[in-house]
């Protein structure tokens, strides 16, 4: 009998590459030149303006990385209906196929719930779910808040800037983290002293003294204004289908005078249960607006404050639960507004009769 020789075990070239990027990692937050060291992120709520305007209004970073993410939305809803307007008989492959089983379980979800209604809420709540779902993966991308343009601190930590390279008089800058510069504000004319220093640099195009850096292109639902638009949004639909499905009907849930007039002591709690029905339509607000902001905002200051801390192995993993992490915001969103807007088409009670 011949032992048949056992295959060597190769070490391949992706471990090589993982390896090299741990040590370059490793040489650029603990070893190499200051400038190439992580910054701790800025925590700012509202959204930052980029200098972009269009007419007199100003394109914040939030809504250029909402563009973004529209428009790599808009890429693969083209490439989808390219390949099914061809035939489709080929089994759909990469982008397109990851699309359809999306679409395709977003379908069953949105079937099982709204029934016969499901073709007309699918296109709503199909589009709330990709464009939050896109939204959350695309802002993983590097250089999402962390590549932008440097802005004077007027009170707190900031950092000397570094010039990268002039080309044609174009300069780049960086941020030094072994030079940070503490910025004391003592009273109203140091403010302004500031404010006036800070425009002259502008208009001169010089650098600030003590710096920090705006990103261009920062997470969308790190704006509260986009999970609240969604939010206001959806209700309003629910009521849109719900007028639809009942007609003035519909209204009755809210406002059950019949109730009232006809039920006696029961009547008048019923009455109460429907205005207590308005307050939970605002609260639906408050609930979609804060939960998607709240998770999403965290999930980024985490990210931005570890990588900061570790720069090293842990920011790979916190990269892996953020995308599972976005996938489930969308998904929660995508199912309660389903869920909303097929109850409202449903009539309850002694109505459904």
């Amino acid at each position: 009998m011949t032992s048949e020789a056992k295959p060597k075990k190769r070490f391949g070239v992706k471990r090589w590459l993982i390896l090299g990027l741990i040590a370059l990692g490793i040489y650029a937050a603990f070893i190499g030149p200051s400038i190439l060291k992580p910054i701790s992120p800025v925590v700012v709520l509202p959204a930052e303006p980029t200098g972009l305007h269009i007419g007199d209004f100003q394109v914040t970073n939030t809504i250029l990385a909402t563009l973004l993410a529209d428009l790599i939305l808009i890429l693969i809803a083209f490439s989808a209906w390219r390949f099914y307007r061809r035939g489709g008989e080929a089994a759909p492959r990469g982008i397109v196929n990851a699309f359809e089983a999306i679409v395709e379980f977003m379908w069953n979800t949105v079937s099982g719930s709204a029934g016969k209604w499901a073709r007309r809420i699918f296109p709503v709540v199909a589009t709330i779910f990709l464009i939050i779902f896109v939204a959350n993966i695309v802002k993983l991308v590097p250089g999402f808040e962390s590549i932008g343009y440097l802005k004077q601190v007027h009170e707190g930590t900031g950092y000397a800037p570094v010039e990268l390279f002039n080309i044609g008089g174009l300069s780049a800058y960086t941020i030094d983290k072994g030079q940070p510069i503490e910025v004391v504000v003592e009273g109203p004319e140091t403010d302004g002293h500031a404010a006036a220093a800070d425009d002259h640099g502008e208009a001169s195009g010089e650098p600030c003294t003590a710096c920090e850096v705006v990103p261009y292109l920062r997470g969308t639902a790190t704006d509260i204004n986009f999970p609240f638009a969604l939010a206001i949004l959806t209700v309003v639909l629910t009521q849109v289908y719900g007028v639809w499905a009942q007609g003035p009907r519909y209204f009755e849930k809210f406002f059950q005078v019949k109730r009232l007039v006809n039920g006696g002591p029961f009547g008048i709690i019923d009455f109460a249960v429907g205005l207590l029905e308005i307050i939970l339509e605002f609260a639906k607000i408050l609930s979609f607006g804060f939960r998607l902001f709240g998770n999403i905002f965290a999930g980024a200051l985490l990210l931005s404050i570890i990588g900061a801390l570790t720069a090293v192995v842990v920011p790979a993993g916190l990269y892996i639960f953020e995308v599972f992490f976005g996938i489930i915001q969308a998904y929660v969103f995508f199912l309660l507004a389903t869920i909303f807007i097929s109850g409202a088409t449903v009539a309850h009670g002694h109505e459904e009769h």
